[in-house]
């Protein structure tokens, strides 16, 4: 008899409906967390595999769910290197999109600098899904183009699904 109770205080047998209730709970945050993690990947990373103009329709829904007005894609090619063209608060801005497996370096810059110009906007802006090359940076700096990276992109995804 001793050693069944000496058994039952090792073992804490009496504690079991606590400890299986507490693997239990584990079980389900681990299980809802991870469900939640893989859904947002899923989303986060669904721009990932869109063509370049799927992009910038993507890119401009977000930006109209920002508050800005007068949004409008470009045609594509004779655009100058600007892909959307919008204002807010009285502000015209120039956008170039680059959907890129690779940081993006000087060109869409400049791009971006001769885009504003030509279509006479106040800002213009290099929004990507990645980020930007020390050069682009220095040269953004530079030329006064503003840069909205990958991370700036992922912020805004969350607003909007926040919002929906």
């Amino acid at each position: 008899m001793k050693l069944i109770s000496e058994m039952k205080s090792i073992l804490e047998i009496d504690r079991m409906p606590e400890i299986i209730a507490v693997v239990i709970i584990m079980a389900v945050v681990i299980a809802v967390f991870l469900f939640w993690l893989k859904g947002r990947r899923r989303y986060v990373n669904s721009y990932e595999d869109m063509e370049g103009h799927e992009f910038e329709y993507y890119c401009a829904e977000l930006l109209e769910q920002r508050g800005f007005v007068e949004v409008e894609v470009t045609k594509g090619s004779g655009d100058y290197g600007i892909d959307i063209l919008a204002e807010k608060e009285g502000v015209t801005y120039a956008i170039q999109c680059k959907r890129y497996t690779t940081p993006v370096g000087v060109k869409a810059i400049q791009e971006a600098y001769a885009g504003r110009d030509y279509y006479d906007r106040m800002v213009g802006v290099v929004m990507t899904n990645q980020y930007f090359t020390t050069p682009a940076v220095e040269a953004a700096k530079k030329l006064k183009i503003l840069l909205w990276d990958g991370g700036y992109l992922e912020s805004m995804t969350q607003e909007r699904n926040v919002v929906r």
